[in-house]
């Protein structure tokens, strides 16, 4: 039943993480991959975050409050690195990780 109740937050939520996703995955193959690290290990932790959140989430854990104040806290991580650089599928992670931790905000709240 919780997966009703949440259904908008888990399809943000995956949402990021196919974003995050294809963003690392572009980053490896950008020409200077060394400047693209620190995106490419928010981008991991970032998909990583917002997949346990959803599992909670369908889960109706009690913890979802605390969870999503730890998955905004790490969407707006890589939204600001991903900002930081020029690439197409990084200004998309970006904005679509900044959407998520507005989300995840508002779960925390």
């Amino acid at each position: 039943m919780a997966h009703r109740i949440y259904a908008n937050e888990l399809e943000a939520l995956h949402e990021c993480v196919e974003t995050c996703n294809d963003c690392l995955e572009s980053c490896l193959e950008e020409k200077d991959v060394k400047m693209m690290v620190d995106c490419i290990r928010l981008d991991r932790e970032c998909a990583a975050a917002c997949a346990f959140l959803a599992e909670a989430m369908t889960r109706d854990s009690a913890f979802v409050p605390e969870l999503a104040r730890a998955c905004a806290i790490i969407c707006k991580a890589c939204a600001q690195e991903c900002g930081k650089h020029k690439h197409a599928h990084c200004q998309e992670c970006a904005r679509v990780c900044t959407e998520c931790a507005s989300m995840c905000d508002r779960l925390a709240a």
